[in-house]
């Protein structure tokens, strides 16, 4: 039995490689790996085509032949065909003008609104800004002007946004229309004008090593005049002593000691018993002689 278990083992793989059926089945797992790969691929491209040929989307609009608009931007400045850029945290202000056209109608400008749109899509709000009513009535072949302003928010600086301005008005017979009267994209920026804490320490560090650096110069400026200045000489002071005896006043002696010095011999020796002042009394009197 066993014998015979081990020969079907030789033998079926052998079987299975010569007979042919008309078509293996490793032969079909591989055929259906590859036309799903190829279906994938071909649904891949097939989205990516649909997504790039997708026209974008564009706020809807509606103006009346009757009526033309304007838009002057007075803060910042804006020159035409250049793109527009706002500071972030400073106000924008804008005229929006209306003109009737018409001859027998008459227009009211309801209000002016703004709002910040996704750059790849304009459908997309980012920020809305509060619309302003003014329900001006515009007689036929006259003119409206009104002003807007917002303010961009700071945490939008250095991006670019767009920024849609629309004005809402309405005919004599209560037609409603909105018209876009800007629809671009704008670039937020950043002024950094203000003193902030850092540059105000850095001002403060410098103006220290500056003082330092003066009072340090002006020290060092102080010792080397005083090391440059001449020494003057100390005047040497000799004691003369009482050489001339004209000026000596022998009252205070008394008169023993006087006659003692008198008597004394002049031979220029002192006597051992003699004090100094006694001597130069008797140098004194001898002189005076």
């Amino acid at each position: 039995m066993k014998k015979f278990f081990v020969l079907l083992l030789l033998v079926l793989p052998a079987v299975l490689l010569t007979v042919n059926t008309g078509s293996s089945p490793f032969a079909f797992a591989t055929e259906d790996e590859l036309d799903e790969e190829l279906v994938d691929v071909e649904t891949e491209d097939a989205a990516v085509v649909a997504d790039e040929t997708e026209p974008e989307d564009e706020p809807e609009t509606t103006k009346s032949p009757d009526a033309d608009t304007f838009l002057l931007f007075t803060r910042p400045l804006h020159a035409v065909g250049s793109q527009l850029e706002l500071p972030a945290g400073y106000p924008v202000e804008f005229l929006v003008g209306f003109t009737n056209k018409g001859q027998f109608e008459d227009f009211v400008v309801e209000s002016v609104e703004a709002s910040f749109r996704y750059s790849m899509d304009f459908n997309y709000f980012i920020q809305n800004f509060s619309a302003v009513a003014y329900n001006r009535e515009v007689k036929p072949g006259h003119e409206a002007t009104v002003s807007y302003s917002f303010l961009p928010s700071e945490s939008f600086a250095g991006r670019p946004f767009g920024l849609n301005i629309a004005l809402n008005y309405r005919d004599g017979r209560g037609n409603q229309f909105s018209e876009a009267v800007f629809n671009e994209t704008v670039q937020i920026t950043e002024i950094d004008e203000g003193l902030d804490g850092e540059t105000f320490f850095l001002y403060v560090f410098l103006a220290a090593i500056v003082i330092l650096l003066l009072v340090l110069g002006q020290q060092f400026l102080g010792s080397y005049g005083k090391r440059k200045r001449p020494t003057t000489t100390a005047r040497k002071v000799v004691e003369t002593g009482t050489t001339s005896t004209k000026d000596v006043d022998y009252e205070w002696i008394p008169s023993e000691t006087l006659k003692q010095i008198q008597n004394s011999p002049k031979s220029g020796k002192a006597s051992p018993k003699q004090s100094p002042r006694q001597r130069k009394a008797k140098q004194g009197l001898q002189g005076g002689n």
